[in-house]
């Protein structure tokens, strides 16, 4: 399987000629879901859902579905009938020839004033990579590859250290990442590198490497 990164928390998958992509949201590249034959939402908020470049996928390819949560599919199941599937906590599904599994079901917390979305998190073939959206989901079992929310309005650097520490993944690729500065990267590189427990890595917009 081959992960590549791209903004912010959207990543594409390709397994036997076939793409998987999670969270083309604002922050991505616009062209982030174009090849597509499945994508996940993990939630609403538009850096992670962005339904102009839904629309640009779905519509390049007319055989391209979308999995994602009711409150994303209400807004652009009526666009492409029959190409929009609702899940839920619990979900297992096979979307482009990956099988996926549903996990977790609230945003995590802004601030205690702000409501609290729905949000769900994606673990693909069997626990080789989890993506979890924006909340601190555990899985009820191992993940090899874990894409790593790293700077968000919702958390801070020793939630997301003993978020790694909880997993206990075989390696860990920031997402979540378009507000961290340049500056800021090697704080965090070296904080979550040494205190987290796995391996902690990188990639730049356009980087893969072969899980």
């Amino acid at each position: 399987m081959k992960l590549t990164k791209m903004s912010h928390s959207c990543v594409r998958l390709e397994k036997d000629g076939r793409v998987l992509v999670v969270d083309p949201g604002g922050f991505s590249e616009e062209d982030a879901a174009v090849g597509a034959d499945a994508v996940l939402v993990t939630h609403e908020h538009p850096d992670h859902f962005d339904e102009g470049r839904l629309r640009t996928a779905m519509e390049a390819n007319p055989a391209a579905e979308i999995w994602t949560l009711k409150a994303v599919a209400d807004r652009i199941s009526a666009a492409f009938p029959g190409r929009v599937h609702t899940v839920g906590h619990g979900d297992a599904f096979t979307a482009a020839g990956f099988d996926v599994q549903a996990h977790g079901e609230l945003h995590a917390v802004i601030h205690p004033d702000i409501p609290r979305i729905t949000n769900v998190g994606y673990l693909v073939e069997g626990g080789k990579l989890f993506h979890p959206g924006d909340a601190l989901t555990v899985p009820d079992q191992p993940v090899e590859t874990l894409m790593l929310p790293v700077m968000a309005p919702w958390n801070k650097i020793s939630e997301v250290i003993d978020y790694v520490r909880e997993v206990r993944p075989r390696r860990a690729y920031d997402i979540h990442d378009a507000l961290l500065t340049d500056l800021a990267r090697p704080i965090y590189d070296r904080q979550i590198g040494a205190l987290g427990g796995s391996e902690h890595l990188r990639l730049a917009p356009g980087d893969a490497v072969q899980l």
